[in-house]
């Protein structure tokens, strides 16, 4: 029976540690985006106004 360690595949430990690294920062990039992006439409929602001031004014403490 033969058996055949990474090195004999032609990847290493190191170089497969490298590309996981690589996806994991894709990765993280393209939910940073996605949060920006997110963000950004969330600041064009406008905002519910009342026709009276004073709904929402008070707050009940009490039960």
């Amino acid at each position: 029976m033969d058996l055949q360690g990474a090195s004999a595949s032609g990847t290493s430990g190191a170089s497969l540690e490298l590309a996981s690294l690589k996806l994991a920062k894709g990765q993280q990039e393209q939910e940073g985006k996605a949060a920006l992006q997110l963000l950004e439409n969330s600041a064009d929602v406008p905002k519910s106004t009342s026709s009276n001031p004073a709904v929402g004014g008070n707050i009940n403490t009490f039960a």
